[in-house]
């Protein structure tokens, strides 16, 4: 039970970062609007490094659960609670964020388009193709897995107070590298909760919840691609 908990209140907080950031600069009236993409996947990977400091070895990414299961790290039947943990922790970040900046949300009503608003939420394409969109996802949490099983690979016998360092260094790259094509959610938890989150608020004029691209892209490719990192980096390093 303290591992869900742990799990719920670390992709809790890294929501809070991640959609805190993207509420500033979009948002009318708030001290950072118009900050840039720099700014925003900055506060993604240092929130990132600082969930992992605060609540240990946690997966905050239901992709992750299953790379971890697959290489032998988690029980099979943790996979489901710890990935609804996760799911519902995005749930409530986000509405968290929504409560701190609901004068700016009201403040952006009529200037600030619906999508960009449904954006600070969730992943959307820059240009929408949804088979290439799948593959960036797929290509963008390959990576992305697999670095993580890299790095703790290599840290945890010496120096495992820097993987959570090097885990936040690596989201910055990830997104700096590939961000541009899908906004490199990576992590069902990260796009579906907030996306929940943004159909059940009471935001004006709100965009619909883009469903399709949502169960497809950053639900499903996260996925397939945290599987095909495992499996490489068991044949790969023995991990």
């Amino acid at each position: 039970m303290h591992m869900i908990i742990a799990e719920f209140l670390g992709t809790a907080l890294m929501i809070v970062f991640g959609v805190g950031v993207h509420c500033d600069e979009v948002l009318e009236g708030t001290k950072y609007h118009g900050s840039g993409h720099v700014f925003a996947i900055s506060t993604w990977a240092f929130g990132i490094t600082i969930c992992l400091y605060l609540f240990g070895k946690v997966c905050i990414n239901p992709a992750m659960v299953v790379a971890q299961a697959i290489l032998g790290n988690i029980e099979w039947s943790m996979v489901l609670p710890y990935s609804v943990a996760e799911v519902a922790g995005g749930v409530f970040g986000a509405v968290l964020v929504w409560v701190c900046y609901a004068d700016h949300f009201k403040a952006s009503e009529g200037s600030v388009d619906p999508v960009r608003i449904r954006n600070i939420f969730c992943t959307s394409p820059g240009i929408r193709n949804l088979p290439r969109n799948f593959f960036c996802e797929f290509l963008a949490t390959f990576i992305f897995i697999a670095g993580i099983i890299g790095i703790v690979n290599v840290c945890s016998t010496t120096a495992d107070h820097l993987v959570p360092i090097a885990v936040g260094l690596l989201v910055w790259a990830v997104g700096m590298g590939l961000g541009g094509t899908t906004g490199f959610a990576m992590n069902l938890a990260r796009d579906m909760g907030p996306r929940i989150a943004h159909a059940i608020l009471p935001i004006k004029g709100k965009a619909d919840s883009d469903w399709v691209y949502g169960i497809v892209v950053p639900g499903i490719a996260p996925f397939l691609g945290a599987v095909c990192a495992a499996f490489f980096m068991r044949a790969f390093l023995g991990a």
